[in-house]
């Protein structure tokens, strides 16, 4: 079963214990941990939860907040052979017991103030602030001893955003994170020098292996937050302790809100990488317009490739705003048609991919996995157009096309033109039923200022043609959006076709 330490998660950790003990590998509020530490808390773990009965391939449910305890249980699941669910923290309910219940996990690791929420009966231990924890326990637990995982055993179930239909479980082995991780190092600059903040939820695949795993395997320090909190973030872009930072669409646009966004030091970013959902172009302009010195990384993909499958670097942007760039080393993409066949440049169609960061299909769903993967490539349900430089620009996902009187409306267009009106602060696009034009073109908006839908409708059509612009539009408080950031789109469609 021992494969070497270089193509297994766990081995990360290991390695760069070996170059630099004594570098500082996470900071978490007032605790912080060097590599060194690290990897004996993390071996310490594993004996942990092996000692609740676990064997390798058990599923191992992780429903908590940010933290430390958070990574240490990841990194210990993955040295002990177990598969590791991390869980989304805002679910409830139904929502939280079909992921618990359809992985099969046999234990749930959570915080204190969240086990009550888990369904009756569910096994929990808790990760931290409790007598007993993981973390407590750590103090008196022995090393793991015990073999190491084989680069093809399963290690993670990542569940898919669940945008139009249940979670999907993608089965990710050591071999396609690791070739993930590398893709990331190379395509983001990610270097041991770089000093980045996670304030995404580490349950979310981008933050944990496009950045913080790969940042821990070129041996940075790294700053991890309980949420991206405005106030805190730059603060500690101020105070000089963080250079890099990624975060969704919808974490930007509420930085460029603020009220200082103008007047904060925010000199001392370097990077500045963005991804998880599709980035509005007119925001991305404000952004390099505050902020020309700062590089700019566009970072797409989906959870089954690892999640990072494409990347728009700093040098690409001019020109190119409203691409998400080209594929990372380890990933070959196409963009084709619905049977298979590849499409011209600048014609739009579905995108495909072929790489060792897939996922080996979807847990117990046999008939979703066959869908998904034919002839040896994963259908994204992505739609995009490449260019003759191989650049790809996405266009809708494809079931949120339009068919407005039976020409084919790309909401994201729609988006971006709303998205130029200064009294716009987020707008999602939807086809509603409608008699006449079979879809309606109809514009969600979250107003910032007085704006009427007269006056939208305009702005949309001195920048569309007619066919594209608007039929109608709604005005709401709040978009709804999962823990990536990602618009639900179904749940806006539903809501309003019922009104």
């Amino acid at each position: 079963m021992t494969t070497g330490h270089g193509s297994t998660v766990d081995g990360v950790l290991r390695r760069s214990a070996r170059r630099t003990p004594a570098r500082v590998a996470v900071e978490y509020r007032d605790r912080t941990w060097t590599y060194g530490e690290l990897d004996t808390a993390v071996s310490r773990a594993a004996s942990v939860l092996l000692d609740e009965g676990l064997s390798p391939g058990d599923r191992v449910g992780a429903y908590g907040h940010n933290s430390d305890a958070y990574l240490i249980a990841f990194l210990a699941c993955a040295r002990a052979g177990l598969v590791h669910v991390p869980v989304n923290q805002n679910l409830t309910g139904d929502d939280l017991a079909y992921v618990v219940g359809q992985s099969g996990s046999t234990l749930v690791l959570t915080d204190p103030g969240l086990a009550a929420r888990l369904p009756a009966g569910t096994r929990a231990l808790p990760l931290r602030d409790a007598e007993g924890s993981l973390l407590a326990r750590l103090a008196s637990a022995p090393a793991y001893d015990g073999p190491e995982p084989g680069a093809e055993d399963l290690v993670q179930l990542l569940y898919t955003s669940g945008t139009t239909a249940l979670p999907k479980g993608a089965m990710m082995t050591h071999r396609a994170l690791v070739h993930e991780y590398r893709s990331a190092i190379t395509a983001l600059d990610l270097g041991a020098g770089d000093r980045p903040v996670h304030a995404l939820p580490l349950y979310h695949s981008a933050q944990t292996h496009v950045f913080l795993l790969p940042y821990l395997a070129v041996g940075a320090t790294n700053i991890v937050l309980d949420a991206p909190d405005g106030d805190r973030l730059f603060d500690l872009i101020e105070a000089g302790r963080v250079d890099s930072l990624f975060a969704p669409p919808t974490v930007w646009i509420g930085l460029a809100n603020r009220a200082d966004f103008a007047t904060r030091d925010l000199g001392g970013l370097r990077k500045a990488y963005y991804g998880a959902s599709i980035m509005p172009v007119p925001v991305l302009e404000r952004l390099r317009a505050r902020l020309p010195h700062l590089a700019f990384y566009n970072c797409f993909g989906q959870s089954e490739i690892g999640p990072l499958a494409t990347v728009l670097g700093p040098d690409e942007h001019e020109g190119r705003m409203d691409s998400c760039g080209r594929p990372v080393l380890f990933v070959d993409a196409r963009v084709v048609d619905e049977d298979g066949k590849d499409v011209p440049d600048g014609t739009p169609g579905e995108v495909v991919y072929r790489s060792p960061q897939l996922c080996e299909g979807y847990w117990d769903k046999p008939e979703e996995t066959e869908a998904a993967f034919r002839d040896g490539w994963f259908h994204s349900g992505d739609l995009a157009v490449r260019d003759a430089e191989g650049y790809y620009t996405i266009v809708d996902r494809v079931k949120d096309v339009i068919n407005s009187g039976g020409v084919l409306v790309a909401s994201r267009q729609v988006e971006d033109a709303l998205y130029a009106h200064e009294a716009v602060a987020e707008a999602a696009v939807i086809g509603l039923p409608d008699e006449r034009w079979i879809e309606a073109v109809t514009a969600v908006v979250v107003p910032r200022g007085e704006v009427t839908e007269d006056e939208l409708i305009a702005h949309a059509r001195e920048k569309l043609a007619a066919f594209k612009a608007p039929k109608h539009i709604r005005f709401v408080d709040a978009l709804p959006r999962n823990a990536s950031g990602k618009i639900l789109k179904r749940e806006l469609r539903d809501r309003f076709t019922r009104s």
